[in-house]
């Protein structure tokens, strides 16, 4: 397949996330909706993307942590709550809505991986 098959999408057309937070810690899990969208993200939500996603909050590290059994992905950003629940001014302290952001990154998918995630999503 070449470069000129694939879509460029946002990360949650083939994948949902939850997040989970400890002070000033953020821990955002990627779980792609089918299989065929593991090796996608594997390939394109690197560490360095992440950061990049979360950097105008003051985030200073991403890690990603493969799950292949589970086909999951679980990143690991620090100082990205702004001090986390007790310290910030923000009205989302917890994070809980930040796996939405991190599902915005866009990636590149050929439209059989697009396809098997609607079909998984019920679409």
């Amino acid at each position: 397949m070449t470069s000129s098959e694939h879509i460029e999408v946002p990360l949650y057309e083939i994948a949902h996330g939850r997040t989970g937070d400890k002070g000033d810690r953020l821990n955002v899990s990627i779980i792609p909706y089918d299989d065929s969208g593991y090796t996608v993200i594997a390939e394109q939500a690197t560490e360095e993307r992440m950061l990049s996603m979360f950097r105008h909050r003051g985030a200073t590290e991403a890690r990603r942590y493969d799950l292949p059994k589970l086909k999951a992905f679980n990143f690991v950003i620090e100082n990205v709550l702004q001090g986390g629940v007790n310290n910030s001014l923000n009205l989302d302290g917890h994070g809980k809505t930040l796996s939405f952001h991190a599902l915005t990154m866009t990636v590149r998918v050929s439209p059989e991986v697009l396809d098997a995630a609607k079909e998984a999503r019920g679409d």
